[in-house]
């Protein structure tokens, strides 16, 4: 736990694996608010943001860049405090030297719902854009297309060593968004 005047230092937390030994993410950062730092396998920092429940945003980083998702420091805090929390991240930023991909143009990769859209391939665009598709046969194109980079998401995940279950919102999947439910 941390107060205003005691900022922690990025470099003095320890390293949390951000999938463990039995293929689960951290449960100790479960309903915790706090300021987390995500960092790749070269332990390069990706990420820095906060939370009201650290334990859900993990899992929605991970979901959205598995690549970048392999080490973890959190500072957990008693009563959320914006202020304190965002002094915390803009110190960690400060005392990289840089700031993290994840934190500047690259932002929306790490805080948004996925958009299939950006991603379909040469036949789905073509077949999205023809002008013979109503708006149905749009929908159930964009869904195959969110079906698809769920399914590519679930692999690389699983090949990671992930067990715990990972649910996309079905609802959102129709508007070519993926997030977690």
């Amino acid at each position: 736990m941390t107060t205003e005047t005691n900022l922690p230092d990025l470099a003095s937390l320890e390293y949390t694996a951000y999938i463990d030994d039995s293929g689960q993410l951290p449960e100790q950062f479960q309903g915790k608010i706090g300021v987390y730092a995500l960092f790749d396998q070269e332990k390069v920092l990706q990420f820095v943001g906060y939370s009201r429940d650290v334990y859900l945003s993990l899992r929605q980083h991970l979901v959205r860049q598995p690549q970048k998702c392999y080490w973890v420091k959190v500072q957990t805090i008693e009563r959320p405090s914006r202020t304190v929390l965002e002094n915390i991240e803009n110190a960690w930023i400060a005392e990289n030297g840089s700031i993290p991909e994840g934190n500047g143009n690259n932002k929306e990769a790490w805080t948004q719902p996925i958009d299939v859209k950006t991603v379909m391939n040469p036949e789905e665009q073509a077949n999205y854009q023809n002008p013979a598709n109503d708006e149905l046969a749009q929908m159930k194109i964009i869904k195959n297309v969110a079906r698809r980079v769920e399914t590519e998401i679930l692999r690389v995940l699983e090949t990671r060593g992930l067990q715990m279950q990972i649910r996309f919102n079905p609802k959102l999947k129709e508007e070519g968004l993926l997030d977690l439910k």
